[in-house]
């Protein structure tokens, strides 16, 4: 649910929230591993928070929704979703990173590239004026969650990997 959990020097905004209507399209979840502690609606049946909860270090049970720390942590939080490989993450579509090469096309079963650029919704739950200013992918972990994502109904390119 949280772009990002973790506060930066500078203090910049790094929690962004998921759009409810991709929870909705894609949902139920088990386990949200790094959801704001508070949050105008639930991505998950349960959620890890920081400062409270580590959620790279919390077990992670059934299927996950990850929406992660965007910066310097993604490939951490990646790699913990290809191991787990249940569940469906929402990243930038950059796909010539290092994230992209060892914790998707190798590992995913499917990806959704999401047609338009994704409003994200502050933590009070208004949604952003501005839009994400780059483009975003769904990528589904196990073929349960390909199903899920090739049925959601949300507009864009669906691709299997597998």
């Amino acid at each position: 649910m949280a772009i990002g959990s973790h506060q930066s020097a500078k203090m910049q905004k790094d929690e962004w929230l998921t759009p409810p209507e991709i929870i909705e399209a894609l949902g139920p979840f088990n386990l949200d591993p790094c959801s704001p502690e508070n949050r105008p609606w639930d991505t998950a049946s349960k959620h890890y928070s920081l400062p409270h909860d580590d959620g790279l270090l919390m077990p992670w049970e059934g299927r996950v929704w990850l929406n992660p720390p965007y910066g310097s942590e993604l490939c951490k939080w990646m790699s913990r979703m290809a191991t787990h490989n249940y569940g469906t993450a929402l990243i930038f579509a950059r796909t010539e990173t290092k994230a992209f090469f060892k914790h998707v096309w190798p590992v995913a079963s499917a990806v959704l590239f999401i047609e338009g650029r994704l409003h994200f919704h502050h933590v009070d739950g208004t949604r952003s004026a501005a839009n994400s200013g780059a483009p975003s992918v769904l990528i589904a972990y196990g073929h349960y969650d390909a199903i899920v994502l090739e049925r959601s109904g949300i507009k864009g390119k669906f691709l299997s990997t597998q």
